[in-house]
């Protein structure tokens, strides 16, 4: 049996975005004709359909999916979630890792729902420092938690692919509410916890 690959897209976006694709290969001094950029304009359009999924997704959806009344009133702290966005300046690709934390008042979610959340804000066109005050946010106004806590680790193949290019380079952002903003105890625990190896 022939391999068959399956995947979903809007057809009309894909062969709209194809066509600008295919008019930028022309740009670039390329042609787009030859063998190997044939079906390029296609998979590219596809691609940016899947890396910018998140515009059609509902964060606060996924929270509310699985919320569960629970009495626990200690951090919940779901760390080291890959990361993979695009930066809105020169649509080119940052990654990294964040760190996500709150402590419940009442309610608990689902422990994937934490990644599926950080997921939808970052496959948009985004800035570091917007998606990580995008990610508080939600599961705070969605969860009202007695506090939330993120941090995002990432590098930007702005940074070093072009620019200024510094391989190494590690953007580092944070955003507090609640218990985390307010005592330096609990946020201090938190950047322990993000920091240490338990596993």
């Amino acid at each position: 049996m022939a391999y068959k690959k399956e995947e979903i897209f809007d057809q009309k976006v894909t062969e709209e975005l194809a066509k600008h694709y295919k008019e930028i290969l022309l740009l670039l001094g390329e042609e787009p004709e030859r063998e190997g950029l044939l079906k390029t304009p296609c998979r590219v359009a596809k691609a940016m359909q899947f890396l910018t999924q998140g515009y059609h997704q509902d964060p606060a959806e996924i929270l509310k999916s699985a919320m569960f009344k629970e009495e626990y009133q200690q951090m919940v702290l779901v760390k080291d979630i890959e990361l993979y966005s695009i930066c809105e300046h020169h649509m080119l690709p940052f990654y990294g890792k964040a760190h996500v934390a709150y402590i419940p008042n009442g309610y608990i979610t689902g422990l994937s729902k934490i990644p599926r959340v950080v997921d939808v804000f970052a496959r948009r066109l985004q800035v570091q420092e917007r998606l990580t005050v995008q990610i508080r946010d939600c599961i705070q106004e969605t969860l009202k938690p007695l506090g939330v806590a993120v941090v995002i680790e990432a590098a930007h193949m702005c940074m070093q692919m072009r620019g200024v290019q510094k391989q190494n380079s590690v953007t580092t952002t944070s955003a507090f509410t609640g218990a985390f903003l307010n005592s330096k105890t609990t946020r201090d625990e938190f950047m322990r916890l993000i920091g240490s190896k338990l596993h």
